[in-house]
């Protein structure tokens, strides 16, 4: 086993998880979190891991980090993720290591990359300015065979390196570069619309290996999601599987967890849509640890480890398919003033409810607009073994305001 793992970033559910497994660690967050750390013994390295400059940087970090023996570095969410993989790419004498970790923060490299080793992918391109993005949106209309008259095609502009959907412009027409685009956004990446049903895969490899793989349907992204998937993407497995080989091997991804997302199209092709080695959000992880029975959260941290052997990896995971499903919806109040929580009565009266962490506004609170989707409320959660029946609670609940 390793010796001590660094995890890069602030998660407590998965400080909780590794405190539950016995697993050797330190958290290597901004020292903001450092009184909490004191106050609940939590092994804690004090740092400033938004830029990378002289007095900051992956060097200074390990030095700080040699006291408790690490090892092994693991990035708990997005901005971490460069952190992680400078840190490994030391503990390992192998500077792809960081090379790999840079695929993850900029999509437009992870979209060539992609392309490379056969997945299908949109059309993209790198934009400077809003007249980039006419011309990007008038090759497409020329490329559909649109007529004069006809809508525009829809794409999609995204910053290089931001998580989920912070700073994700949808355009559908010209008049939306000029009015949803702002100078700030560029440069970025922009890429044609898929169709399709979208859905994430979490892909935990050891070895160059997929050594266990949870396929998430998503009901409404961002806001509800369910594990396993149905039976119609869960027929996919093996096409999936195939596709994540690819990603696997045109990364060089040796060992941690991806969360690919892909769209199914209705002609039964799938399209990467971009991929994270962080944690996923959603709490899919939590709902996979719910549904499977094993530690979603501390096998993520574990298969960081080269040095676990084969059969320790196989004690990780386990063996069965699970027969129940387990989803959640994510609340977010709507825009204004919110006063109290309303929990309807239906819903405690569910055979699938399980519960929920929702708690009342104190006083009245104003819910201001939200970056990509912003920081939810709680979840509402369920468990049930009919996939209809869960996907259709969901469905209601999403829409449901529990904050009025």
């Amino acid at each position: 086993m390793a010796k001590c793992f660094a995890l890069i970033g602030w998660s407590l559910p998965v400080i909780e998880s590794v405190k539950k497994k016995g697993l050797p660690f330190v958290v290597v967050s901004f020292p903001d979190f450092e009184s909490y750390a004191n106050e609940h013994d939590i092994p804690f390295v004090g740092y400033d891991l938004k830029t990378w400059s002289d007095q900051s940087n992956a060097l200074l970090l390990s030095e700080k980090l040699a006291p408790f023996g690490v090892d092994v570095a693991v990035p708990l969410f997005e901005e971490t993720v460069e952190w992680a993989g400078a840190l490994n790419s030391m503990f390992r004498n192998d500077p792809r290591v960081l090379n790999r970790a840079y695929l993850f923060r900029d999509k437009a490299m992870m979209k060539r990359k992609a392309l490379l080793y056969g997945l299908r992918v949109g059309y993209f391109e790198v934009i400077s300015n809003k007249e980039d993005a006419h011309r990007f949106l008038k090759r497409m209309n020329a490329t559909n065979l649109q007529l004069p008259g006809e809508e525009d095609a829809w794409a999609h502009m995204k910053p290089f390196s931001a998580a989920g959907t912070i700073g994700h412009r949808f355009i559908r027409s010209h008049d939306d570069i000029d009015t949803k685009a702002k100078d700030g956004d560029f440069p970025c990446m922009i890429e044609s619309h898929l169709d399709g049903q979208e859905f994430s895969c979490e892909a935990y490899i050891h070895g160059g290996e997929v050594v266990f793989m949870n396929i998430t349907e998503y009901v409404k992204l961002g806001y509800s999601n369910y594990v396993p998937a149905g039976p119609k993407l869960e027929s996919k497995r093996d096409k999936i599987i195939g596709e994540i080989n690819k990603l696997v091997k045109g990364f060089g991804i040796e060992y941690g967890m991806i969360h690919p997302e892909w769209f199914l199209t209705e002609e039964d092709e799938l399209f990467f849509g971009e991929v994270a080695c962080r944690i996923p959000g959603g709490h899919i992880l939590e709902l996979v640890s719910e549904a499977y029975g094993f530690d979603a959260l501390a096998a993520f941290v574990q298969i960081h480890d080269p040095s676990l052997t084969t059969e320790e990896v196989k004690e990780i995971f386990p063996s069965e398919f699970p027969k129940k499903r387990v989803g959640n919806v994510m609340v977010f109040p709507q825009r204004g003033e919110i006063t109290k929580l309303e929990i309807p009565e239906e819903l405690m009266e569910e055979e699938y409810f399980k519960d929920h962490n929702l708690v009342p506004p104190i006083g009245n609170q104003k819910v201001d607009t939200r970056e990509g989707f912003g920081n939810h409320f709680g979840t509402v959660n369920f468990v049930g073994e009919d996939t209809e029946r869960m996907r259709e609670l969901l469905e209601h609940y999403q829409d449901v305001n529990f904050y009025v």
